[in-house]
């Protein structure tokens, strides 16, 4: 691979850029034709451009298409493994790493159980395990983009702290404890974000891609994604859809309040009331257990009323993410019925749709934050 010269004028790597964006984009390897006739630029231009990332090994011929006379044009595809990112989970009891190509490819993952940890462990802790997950899976660190971590967490970014992570019993933590020891690029971000973000990347080309995701794990957040970028509010807290009240005086949150859709409806609530996995949980449920089923039941219930003041609020999609919306499937047509008997102005629910990466969206999510700055300053 060739280094990508600089072109002398900027407008000059924007159209480089829209051309490498339009290739990266297209579901179907497009040909010289397509791009010029798509993006309407000359067929010299889009010639030049082309030959340019063919010698830097950013793009590759793809296919060889269909001719309608005379010589059959051929498709162009990016080279996706030529570089990757790497996301982090930090729960209450694990970690998990995952490494992402440029498509949002799955490269490696990895799960590690871990007892609680302060603050002052976790980069330390990160950085180590980090290593060893580079070295099993033979990750090439130069073609490493940087590492993205997320937390279940409300971050303050003029501070550089963990403002308050119920689920990770954090307050006011500096986030320079976790980045510092790391020698990579680190960017640290909230997990209900960074799952909609993967959300919205699958996405982003969809009529109405307005979404509100809610993410369900053994904390409850989401994220807000209008005309197609994130709305993180004024003090970067939108989305916080875990501590809206849904039952005033109800169950105990770990945030110190009562009746928090997070009290009701996170996958601890299933695991911790009743000393068993959610896998177990849910296993029993199918087989009648009365108890299950009324936790269940109430769960749903609360989880309506949730969706219904989302849906109030933002009049959008709402998109069910985390694990536990991987059990969600068998109990939709139940779910949209509740959250439509709420509904003041619509007599479906059609708009409550399951996500498409249930278990490792927050992964993915963190990880493009450096595949799309690598992308863009191409």
């Amino acid at each position: 691979m060739k280094d990508l010269k600089m072109p002398v004028t900027e407008r000059r790597r924007l159209t480089r850029n829209s051309i490498y964006n339009f290739i990266y984009e297209s579901e179907t390897p497009p040909s010289k034709q397509e791009i010029a006739q798509q993006l309407k630029l000359s067929l010299p231009t889009v010639h030049q451009n082309i030959t340019e990332l063919l010698n830097a090994g950013l793009i590759r011929v793809g296919q060889v298409q269909k001719s309608t006379g005379g010589r059959r044009p051929v498709g162009y595809c990016v080279v996706s493994d030529l570089k990757f990112a790497v996301g982090i989970s930090i729960t209450a009891d694990k970690l998990r790493f995952l490494a992402s190509d440029l498509k949002q490819e799955e490269l490696a993952y990895q799960k590690i159980e871990m007892g609680s940890l302060k603050g002052d462990d976790i980069g330390r802790l990160i950085r180590d395990e980090l290593e060893i997950f580079l070295d099993r899976n033979r990750l090439d660190r130069s073609r490493l983009l940087g590492v993205g971590i997320t937390l279940p967490a409300v971050l303050d970014e003029e501070k550089d702290e963990v403002k308050l992570s119920p689920t990770l019993r954090m307050r006011d933590i500096s986030l320079g404890t976790i980045r510092e020891p790391i020698p990579y690029p680190t960017y640290i971000e909230n997990d209900g974000t960074s799952g909609g973000f993967a959300e919205w990347f699958e996405s982003r080309n969809a009529v109405g891609s307005d979404i509100a995701y809610l993410y369900l794990e053994n904390g409850v957040g989401g994220a807000v994604f209008i005309n197609g970028a994130p709305y993180f509010g004024k003090n970067k807290r939108s989305g916080e859809f875990g501590h809206m009240c849904v039952e005033p005086g109800g169950l105990p949150c770990n945030c110190g309040k009562k009746g928090c859709l997070e009290s009701y409806c996170s996958a601890l609530r299933i695991s911790a009331k009743l000393g068993i996995t959610v896998e177990e949980f849910f296993e029993d449920l199918e087989k009648g257990n009365p108890e299950y089923q009324a936790l269940w039941q109430d769960l749903l219930e609360h989880l309506s009323v949730g969706i219904n003041n989302i849906r109030m609020a933002l009049d959008c999609d709402v998109i069910l993410g985390g694990f536990l919306a991987q059990y969600l499937e068998p109990y939709m047509p139940e779910l949209r019925s509740m959250v439509s008997e709420r509904n003041t102005f619509e007599d479906n629910a059609e708009y409550v749709r399951l996500c498409r990466y249930p278990r490792r969206a927050d992964m993915m999510g963190v990880a493009w934050h450096y595949i799309k700055e690598y992308i863009e300053n191409i």
